[in-house]
């Protein structure tokens, strides 16, 4: 196994001050492994152009497919995404933390090659708190794409993240095993309606019934 700087860290008693190693690495463009509340995922700055394209060479992917990203908060999605108009704003107030992602249009500052030209970003707030406390300690939200090679299977292990990707990027927060399981639903909030993108844990329902 390719040693990586792992930061072992738990989610029940997650403190930032344990996260500094990892927010170091992330402002200065690096690349680091984080939990999320299904897989882990690929975290760094989304505002910087240069971190975006390590991530996907990191991935040894192509620039075809938008990066998701997590945040901490409402708040922090509001202040750093934009102002999220009534509909979104019911949804993530209903559905966050958890596994609903929204679909918003993406402001200026983030890179086009975060959203692959599609002018839209899908941002969620996870029901993990290690990928909510990074954000936090990072004051912006992160990219949490899937912390395999493009076309590997996604893992939930992070001894698994350190054995295939160890030796592309600068830090592993290792909080256990993660919980794995479904996607999260994606919907369009971009219009006067909802419009489902991907179907996951949330039922279309359960969506339609607070709209």
């Amino acid at each position: 196994m390719v040693s990586v700087r792992r930061i072992v860290v738990d989610e029940a008693t997650v403190d930032e001050r344990v996260l500094e190693e990892a927010v170091g690495a992330i402002r200065r463009g690096g690349v680091v492994a984080m939990p999320t509340d299904t897989l882990y995922g690929l975290a760094v700055d989304p505002f910087r152009g240069e971190a975006v394209e390590r991530v996907f060479a990191v991935k040894g992917r192509g620039g075809d497919r938008a990066l998701p990203l997590v945040a901490a908060d409402v708040e922090q999605v509001s202040m750093r995404i934009g102002t999220l108009p009534p509909l979104a704003e019911r949804l993530a107030r209903r559905f966050w933390p958890g596994p609903l992602t929204l679909l918003l249009l993406a402001p200026r500052t983030l890179p086009p090659a975060l959203t692959a030209g599609t002018l839209r970003v899908g941002v969620r707030v996870p029901a993990h708190a290690v990928a909510r406390a990074l954000c936090r300690a990072c004051a912006c939200p992160l990219t949490a794409t899937s912390a395999n090679l493009s076309g590997g299977v996604p893992s939930a292990s992070p001894d698994e993240v350190a054995r295939v990707l160890g030796e592309r990027i600068d830090v592993l927060v290792d909080a256990g095993m993660a919980p794995g399981g479904p996607p999260s639903t994606i919907v369009d909030v971009t219009g006067a309606v909802p419009v489902l993108v991907r179907a996951g844990v949330l039922g279309w329902d359960e969506i339609r019934a607070v709209v």
